[in-house]
């Protein structure tokens, strides 16, 4: 996930904006001497007893946000000791201890390379196993400091510039069959969901666009390719992932309580090896060639950014956007959207571009609120390199190097110190010279939106790709249709353009 995905080195690809560099995060300043020096409150609880009844509250009893918002009022501070999934009986190695952060101050400081690490914590102290990606760490494990990781991530960004030029271009035709399956289904008596068009949309597209492999030479794969990336991803995450109350107490003696092994996945996994082998033998060249890698970690480096990374956080983030698009309080703002749409680049689908996309301020702020809301990944993790002091808005508290930091990023993106009216969609709250400002503080990417992304950090490679592909997914949607009604996970109606 993912999350998601996305910036680079060196000239940013056509169209795509090039911010300047942030050396860290604007929150994570030196503590001011005017704050007190505070104890971490909390605790781990008693060996084995602690962690269970942690994680039965995290998984069962409250949900995430109820366990940590409880645990904020408990302790009046928003930086505190608890554990975190997964945990007891067959987690063999797996410290749930966390220095808990939730403000956007304390939370800032989990993307200072100089204070903390990023090696193996992509999901917390567990790690899949590496079978799962051909027996290799791939990129989202490493630290900054391992001479792979600059290797990998410089990979991963020249992908995604050469990918730029027909990046658009595939999106819209590929949403053009997208909606045309949409709207059969719509035509039929009970109409499904729309969720595996949806996915299969992003699979096709992202393959060709990432991988340079367009799914159509294979059937197979063209059908069941993200179902097999979705077993993939379900294997790895689920023992820390919330599943709600369904299925309980089921999900506690199962998924929650042991890895989940590769074998349920390796059939799919070795058709997307051969698939990218075959079809995207370009980009492992260039991995090869100009960036020193192996075939092998090319190849599953590639797929990782695809599987993970790219369509396991567009997934989910294209979900909530789907959500945000049929709550009915917005449905003013889509209107105000739409015209804005129209405004700058009508009806005519080729009129799209990155370009034309960065004047659409409201379409960007719709973007951008939905991420603050609904980060695709929803906790972000990193270890003290060294001894520090941690700053929250109000107290200094001493970490120890070692310790693991752990933020909830919706919790931390409804900081009502930086935030008007936090918890509701404000759809226009990213406008204007005020809204530009906030960008400083929106983090859903493993950093600030406006930081950049490079081999020196752990930023999101496609951070400024994965906010300019869903404003281009908005902006398409309000050239084709006048109005889409969106209820209970279903798309249930649309009234086309008039021609």
């Amino acid at each position: 996930m993912a999350a998601l995905m996305a910036r680079m080195t060196g000239p940013s690809p056509p169209g795509i904006s090039s911010s300047p560099p942030s050396t860290s995060p604007p929150a994570a300043s030196q503590p001011p001497n005017s704050l007190p020096v505070r104890t971490i409150p909390g605790s781990y609880g008693w060996p084995l007893l602690g962690p269970i009844s942690d994680r039965l509250d995290y998984f069962w009893f409250q949900g995430p946000e109820t366990f940590f918002r409880k645990r904020i009022e408990k302790h009046k501070s928003t930086v505190f000791r608890t554990n975190v999934p997964p945990t007891f009986p067959w987690f063999v190695g797996v410290n749930p201890n966390v220095v808990a952060v939730l403000d956007v101050k304390s939370f800032s400081h989990l993307f200072d390379m100089e204070i903390v690490e990023k090696t193996d914590v992509l999901v917390g102290d567990f790690m899949p196993s590496t079978k799962f990606t051909g027996d290799l760490r791939v990129c989202a494990y490493l630290d900054t400091s391992e001479t792979k990781h600059t290797q990998l991530k410089k990979f991963a960004m020249d992908i995604l510039k050469r990918s730029s030029s027909k990046w658009v271009q595939t999106m819209v035709s590929k949403l053009d069959i997208m909606w045309a399956k949409i709207e059969s289904e719509l035509s039929k008596p009970n109409p499904g969901t729309y969720i595996p068009t949806l996915q299969q949309f992003l699979f096709e597209f992202l393959s060709i666009c990432i991988v340079g492999a367009d799914p159509s030479t294979s059937p197979e794969l063209s059908k069941n390719g993200f179902f097999y990336l979705d077993t993939w991803l379900a294997l790895q995450l689920l023992p820390i992932t919330y599943t709600g109350s369904f299925g309980q107490p089921l999900a506690e003696l199962t998924v929650h309580s042991f890895p989940l092994p590769f074998w349920l996945a390796q059939g799919g996994y070795n058709k997307l090896v051969e698939f990218v082998e075959k079809e995207g033998k370009e980009a492992i060249q260039i991995g090869q060639n100009e960036f020193g890698l192996t075939p092998n970690e090319a190849v599953h480096n590639l797929l990782f950014i695809l599987g993970f990374n790219a369509y396991g956080g567009f997934s989910v983030f294209f979900l909530s956007l789907f959500n945000a698009l049929g709550d009915e309080k917005n449905k003013g703002v889509l209107e105000k959207i739409k015209n804005e749409v129209r405004e700058k680049v009508g009806t005519d689908s080729s009129k799209l571009s990155f370009e034309s996309i960065k004047e659409m301020e409201l379409v960007q702020s719709f973007v951008y609120e939905t991420l603050r809301l609904n980060p695709p990944v929803p906790l972000q993790y990193a270890r003290a390199r060294k001894d520090f002091k941690l700053a929250s808005h109000d107290s200094v508290f001493e970490i120890k190097k070692g310790e693991l930091l752990c933020g909830y990023q919706a919790l931390v993106m409804r900081d009502s110190e930086v935030f008007d009216d936090p918890e509701s969609f404000e759809a226009e709250r990213f406008t204007k010279e005020k809204g530009k400002e906030l960008l400083n503080y929106l983090f859903w990417s493993n950093g600030p939106q406006t930081g950049t992304p490079s081999h020196s950090n752990k930023q999101c490679a496609a951070k400024d790709v994965v906010t300019l592909t869903a404003s281009l997914f908005l902006a398409n949607l309000f050239q084709r249709y006048d109005s889409i009604t969106i209820s209970s996970g279903s798309i249930t109606a649309v009234e086309r353009v008039a021609k």
